[in-house]
């Protein structure tokens, strides 16, 4: 996937998921702010979650996404 393609559905899936003025709200916020990606995936993403949680739910979306 290229960047341009990336982009765009990347912004899709915020707009779809956020709404127009939340999504853009979100970008704004990420802009402003001195955001660490690695370390809030770190602490937030998969907190409290085993590998085998994680894998679990990684093979149900997976699925959902096969058919």
């Amino acid at each position: 996937m290229n960047d341009t393609l990336l982009m765009n559905e990347g912004m899709q899936a915020l707009i779809t998921s956020l709404g127009n003025v939340n999504a853009e709200k979100f970008i704004s916020l990420m802009l402003r702010e001195s955001f660490d990606y690695t370390k809030w995936r770190k602490d937030h993403l998969f907190s409290g979650m085993s590998v085998e949680d994680i894998s679990k739910e990684a093979m149900k979306l997976h699925n959902n996404n096969v058919d």
